[in-house]
């Protein structure tokens, strides 16, 4: 019998608070590119740069299919998002980037 498992479990839990704690502790963009380079593929970090892309395009209001053909992302990588979105996970961000500015804001 399959027995399905709820993740994160408490050690992985353990480890997602290690791993927020190390970026926590990151000073400057530099050192925290250099923790990225060290521990992501390159591909890794695209496509977390690229959820944040679409984060900022749904915040900015266009449609899902706009977004997915423009950054060339899965409907359903824009849909949960979009998700996300709607449900406020990502309201912190939008005080970070009013507070720096339109440069943010271009794509």
């Amino acid at each position: 019998m399959l027995v399905y498992k709820m993740w994160p479990r408490k050690k992985e839990e353990k480890w997602l608070d290690e791993l927020s704690g190390v970026i926590l502790s990151l000073k400057t963009k530099k050192q925290v590119k250099k923790f990225l380079d060290a521990i992501l593929t390159p591909k890794e970090k695209l496509e977390i740069a690229k959820r944040l892309q679409i984060v900022k395009m749904l915040f900015k209001g266009l449609p899902q299919q706009k977004i997915a053909d423009k950054l060339n992302a899965g409907i359903a990588t824009v849909t949960r998002g979009s998700r996300e979105v709607q449900a406020g996970k990502f309201d912190f961000l939008k005080d970070f980037y009013k507070t720096r500015g339109s440069y943010f804001w271009r794509n």
